[in-house]
């Protein structure tokens, strides 16, 4: 196989099926996203309710996180995936009939957010599960040598599906109505879950099977805190996740400032995944391990700049632009991101360090989602999309002076390595 072969990990065809079980499963959950913010908004005209979604969320996924990361090392991970893929279908179709009953009960405002909250906080457990669970069978799919090529694949599917569940979220909602659109949402999570059992069932590889879990916990933990690396770009990106989320008030934006409708909602939101989707596949032909550290930087810099752009626009399609933008700076930094992780993190710890990355990056989104719907509450939407950004710019300039672990990363030679493995 070609050392610069672009296509290298999809010519393993259970990671093919993987790729497309997480497309499904990404473009549903999405999707679903949307469909909750909307609703959310669309009943309070609040919104530190769009807030406390995120806040919903970010209680179970980060104080589970470890607990969920010990679990997945110790455990078979085909299966471990389709226990979580069963239980979304729970969240989804729950949302389903809650819509349902609301048109045919007309059930008062409050039932219905308790009830959207209570779901998602249901789904913040379970997403403590998924990201390990993924990010640890990728790694028994693929050989070691195109860890890097698996990575971005990965993370461009993910994305591709995140695009594509924003863009058709909006547009369902306004073709099919809020329920139908939850329907589908649940008949495509069975339809990955049917696809998972495509996939064969994979050794454990933790040596210490059995291990007690507080001591498994504290061995994770340690190896990111000493991995300097790791350490350096998670806290990077939680920061910037952070102050600098945007997506959580794109309801506030599109139904009050920018008045474009669901279609328009569903847009703004796609165009930060295309803008990601886009650098993406360009890192498949033009990988990003010179200078890793250094590209880092800069795409987040240009992140942060691109979102207080946003903030300030009050024209459409420069919103769409600006957010494209800040998608595409974001598709560099996640790339780099995964593979840092999955180049640094030995095979027996891997649900652990995911379950750190979950805490630190992924839990900073909702809790973003929370900074940003309580700051557009007390100073406007623009002013707190113009913070956020500015945040993130000061982010990295702090970085870049403090950590020269960060800043001098190259991961020429690590990748060279591994691709002469046989």
């Amino acid at each position: 196989m070609a050392k610069n072969d672009p296509y290298a990990a999809l010519r393993i065809k259970e990671f093919n099926i993987f790729l497309f079980v997480r497309f499904l499963l990404v473009f549903g959950w999405s999707m679903q996203f949307i469909v909750i913010e909307w609703q959310v908004y669309s009943i309070t005209k609040d919104p530190l309710s769009l807030g406390i979604i995120g806040l919903m969320e970010i209680i179970p996924a980060f104080s589970m996180a470890l607990f969920a990361g010990h679990i997945v090392d110790q455990s078979e991970k085909r299966n471990l995936l389709a226990k979580c893929t069963a239980a979304f279908s729970l969240i989804s179709l729950g949302l389903y009939f809650l819509t349902t009953a609301n048109i045919i009960n007309n059930w008062s405002t409050n039932t219905i957010l308790y009830g959207i909250y209570a779901l998602v906080f249901f789904g913040g457990f379970l997403r403590s599960f998924f990201g390990p669970t993924i990010f640890s069978l990728v790694a028994l799919l693929v050989p070691k040598k195109i860890y890097h090529n698996a990575a971005t694949w990965s993370t461009s599917t993910w994305k591709t599906a995140s695009v594509s569940g924003a863009l058709f979220g909006g547009f369902l909602i306004s073709w099919i109505g809020v329920d139908n659109t939850l329907l589908l949402v649940f008949i495509l999570v069975i339809l990955s879950l049917i696809f998972t059992f495509s996939i064969q069932k994979k050794p454990i590889l933790n040596t210490k099977i059995g291990e007690p879990m507080m001591q498994s916990l504290k061995a994770g933990v340690k190896f990111v805190f000493k991995t300097k690396e790791i350490l350096g770009v998670l806290t990077l990106d939680m920061i910037a996740v952070l102050f600098g989320g945007t997506v959580a008030i794109l309801s506030v934006f599109a139904q009050d400032i920018l008045k474009v409708g669901p279609e328009g909602f569903g847009l703004l939101n796609a165009s930060i995944s295309i803008g990601s989707i886009v650098t993406m596949f360009l890192t498949t032909y033009i990988p990003i391990n010179k200078k890793t550290g250094l590209k880092m930087l800069v795409s987040v810099f240009i992140f942060g700049i691109s979102i207080i752009a946003f903030g300030l626009s009050s024209i459409f399609l420069v919103s769409v632009l600006a957010l494209f933008i800040s998608g595409a700076a974001d598709g560099i930094s996640m790339v780099i991101r995964q593979t840092i992780l999955q180049l640094k993190t030995p095979d027996d710890m891997r649900g652990r360090v995911s379950s750190v990355n979950s805490m630190f990056v992924g839990s900073s989104n909702e809790l973003g989602a929370f900074e940003s719907g309580l700051a557009a509450k007390l100073i406007g939407p623009v002013a707190a999309v113009v913070f956020g950004g500015t945040m993130t710019l000061l982010t990295v300039g702090f970085t870049a002076i403090t950590n020269p672990t960060l800043r001098e990363l190259d991961l020429t030679q690590e990748i060279k390595e591994n691709e002469k493995e046989e």
